[in-house]
């Protein structure tokens, strides 16, 4: 499993790690039934604490993301799609509030931040 942790950034290694997976789940990286790697597993592969990957999987198996079958290991969910398309929603709001703040402190209107959002949409 390919995460890569950065000690420079703003987020906990455990949010790191979660949000990564996420990903890799919601663009079908990790497909529903792969088995996860161990947490001792995973915390040997990062160079990190047990607790930290533990924080982590406790996260993704709240949000549905993952399963634990106790003695067989933890387990990539069916998608959800309602979870998927909260957890989208949830990654396009921070970066269009960051957008929005940048729009701001260069004295950007919300009619221009409007249509570069339309221009760029329709882009594909």
């Amino acid at each position: 499993m390919n995460i890569l942790i950065s000690n420079s950034s703003e987020k906990p290694i455990y949010e790191q790690i979660t949000s990564q997976m996420k990903q890799m789940i919601i663009t079908g990286e990790l497909e529903a039934g792969s088995l996860l790697p161990s947490m001792r597993m995973l915390a040997k592969e990062l160079r990190i604490s047990v607790i930290t990957t533990k924080r982590a999987y406790e996260d993704l198996e709240r949000d549905g993301f993952i399963y634990t079958v106790v003695g067989k290991g933890s387990f990539v969910a069916e998608k959800n799609m309602e979870f998927v398309r909260e957890e989208q929603l949830r990654i396009v709001e921070e970066y269009l509030g960051k957008a929005v703040t940048g729009a701001k402190a260069g004295g950007i209107t919300l009619e221009d931040i409007q249509e570069i959002i339309k221009l760029i949409y329709e882009e594909e």
